[in-house]
């Protein structure tokens, strides 16, 4: 009887697997990288000296006494960025100046010696409760640049960085993300650093797994190479780090472009971060109230940085007093009615396709609002000349008037397969192009003239391995 529960046991287990799944291809994101693509959205807290002198980056001789947020409300901060759609909040932990938002253990230049609360504040014990009480992720920011460290351009600042580094990553718990800038000045000897890199990552390995970690080249994810809120339209997530290493200053003139688009054949999952702020500096000034990016300014961002396959990162800087300014609030609810204004219907009814992969992987996976399912097409590559191009064909509902905006999603689980693709039309006059791009990645949204056609068709006219598309969606969004 034992052995025929076994039996019985094991034949129940091949059944709910799909012999015909596709192998991933290439690359892949970790489900730390996979969740953290899913958020689309997480917001940036500038805070530090810098709020007060006005300043970009500070000098590093600033008094700690000089901050002091007399209002602190991270509750105010957390509450926002959720109720706004954003997944988590990176702090600028520590920036160039060196002074550090925590009691930092490897220096005097922190809350610790200030006279705010008496020297016991420590904003980011506040932040990492305020966020987890509201449901999204923490993070932190911590520049190696030091303009106030007195060990600053030599090895032993590296241990004091890395013990400093240790601190953060050992003290607040889980992190969605840790966000290293690549910056390196002159310190306050008029000396440069050299980094250990491999030293610092090894504390955020030790202390917070396989959190995602941000530099100009990962290994959680990259710059995206300009901070103006823009991917390349051509956007893959595959990245090939060597020679392009963090904090490096000899990088070729075309650097940013390839960081904007990525590598087709990257040996790494190496997705771009988009950063970029809601004000014209990265820091809070009372000059800037009035120069806050507005709803509209905002969407158009999305479109180009989530809209392309990469994470918007969006610096909200708080105030002196320690809260988010209302001109900054309101802006992001005028961005969140806009983009649920935009992307509350989808049009489509249902999809088919010229050759499904298998009976569990129809084209009607890619049209039921869920990205764990997917599409498959035939397994053979179609970038060879001669060989039939996977078509996903989608029935729009019964009395649509037109769309305006095509959305594609990759499972990119099993890896960034599309190279280029074209978007047709079924018109009274027959089929029509109506846009074509290049790479799709978790995310594509493709802005589109008004059309009205009873069907539209996805063309997969290169692709790296067959595409497996979890969601395509259609939208009249009139943005």
């Amino acid at each position: 009887m034992k052995v025929l529960r076994y039996l019985l046991l094991m034949a129940v287990a091949a059944g709910c697997a799909s012999p015909s799944d596709p192998e991933p291809f290439g690359p892949v994101p970790t489900p730390e990288q996979l969740a953290w693509h899913k958020s689309e959205m997480n917001m940036f807290a500038h805070f530090g000296p810098n709020t007060y002198s006005g300043l970009e980056w500070g000098q590093g001789t600033e008094s700690n006494d000089l901050f002091a947020p007399d209002s602190l409300d991270c509750n105010q901060w957390a509450a926002v960025a959720r109720e706004t759609g954003f997944g988590g909040i990176i702090i600028t932990a520590k920036h160039h100046d060196g002074f550090s938002l925590w009691p930092n253990p490897s220096g005097t230049h922190s809350v610790a010696y200030s006279s705010w609360r008496d020297g016991k504040g420590d904003v980011l014990a506040e932040l990492a409760q305020a966020c987890a009480s509201a449901g999204i992720g923490f993070g932190v920011y911590l520049s190696p640049w030091d303009r106030n460290h007195p060990d600053y351009g030599t090895d032993a600042y590296n241990q004091a960085y890395a013990a400093s580094l240790e601190s953060v990553v050992s003290s607040y718990g889980p992190m969605f993300e840790v966000w290293f800038d690549g910056a390196c000045g002159e310190g306050p000897t008029g000396r440069k650093q050299v980094y250990d890199w491999p030293l610092f990552m090894s504390k955020v390995r030790e202390h917070q797994g396989n959190v995602v970690t941000f530099s100009n080249v990962g290994p959680g994810c990259r710059w995206v190479g300009n901070e103006e809120g823009r991917a390349g339209e051509t956007n893959w997530a595959t990245f090939t780090p060597e020679a392009h290493g963090a904090g490096r200053s000899d990088l070729p003139q075309d650097y940013g472009s390839y960081l904007a688009a990525g590598d087709e054949g990257g040996a790494c999952w190496i997705p771009a971060e988009v950063d970029v702020s809601i004000r014209p500096g990265w820091f809070w000034r009372e000059s800037e109230d009035s120069k806050v990016k507005t709803p509209e300014e905002l969407y158009k961002i999305y479109l180009q940085s989530v809209g392309r396959g990469s994470v918007l990162l969006l610096n909200v800087p708080p105030t002196s007093h320690g809260l988010l300014h209302k001109n900054d609030v309101a802006s992001l609810k005028g961005f969140r009615a806009l983009l649920d204004k935009a992307f509350a219907d989808n049009l489509v009814r249902g999809a088919s396709s010229n050759g499904d992969f298998s009976s569990s992987h129809k084209a009607s996976r890619a049209a039921d609002g869920s990205f764990d399912t997917y599409w498959a097409a035939p397994a053979a590559k179609v970038s060879e000349p001669g060989r039939d191009v996977p078509e996903l064909t989608v029935e729009l509902r019964d009395g649509v008037r037109g769309f305006d905006t095509i959305v594609l999603q990759e499972n990119i689980a099993l890896g960034q397969r599309v190279a280029e693709f074209t978007v047709e039309a079924d018109t009274p006059e027959g089929w029509k192009e109506i846009t074509h791009g290049t790479t799709v990645g978790y995310k594509r949204i493709l802005s589109v003239p008004k059309t009205e056609a009873g069907r539209i068709r996805v063309r997969f006219t290169r692709t790296l391995a067959a595409p497996v598309i979890s969601e395509v969606g259609v939208y009249l969004t009139e943005l």
